[in-house]
């Protein structure tokens, strides 16, 4: 075998061991995001399990924003879609008591925000 067979060898097993790793931290994040969502929904009073239903969690979120259900056509079209999930994102955490901010970090930072609305001592508050 010759040296070049050798290093590519060893970079294969290097890739390996590397991507078991990384996908253990994103499946940590990815789980985060999902507690953090499900405790926002049951504090919104919606089914937590909710969260982790395809469509059936973009509902529950326009319900949660006080939008009507008919968003979710226009979270389908590109870049209108970036629009309407940051309206939507900053409703939602005016719905919390949060601000604007805290509503871009629901979009840019989920992994941060989301369960920090959700375990947080946030309180869902539907008038606001």
């Amino acid at each position: 075998m010759n040296e070049l067979n050798r290093s590519l060898m060893f970079a294969q097993d290097g890739n390996n061991a590397g991507g078991g790793i990384g996908s253990i931290i994103v499946l940590a994040i990815a789980v985060g995001v999902i507690a953090g969502i499900w405790k926002a929904f049951a504090k919104a009073g919606k089914p937590g399990w909710g969260s982790i239903i395809p469509i059936y969690n973009i509902i529950l979120i326009l319900q949660i924003a006080g939008r009507p259900i008919w968003w979710i056509l226009l979270l389908c079209i590109p870049l209108v879609n970036l629009v309407v999930g940051v309206i939507v994102s900053i409703d939602v955490a005016k719905k919390f008591g949060k601000g604007v901010g805290f509503g871009i970090g629901l979009v840019f930072l989920p992994f941060i925000f989301w369960p920090v609305l959700g375990f947080g001592s946030a309180q869902y508050q539907p008038t606001s």
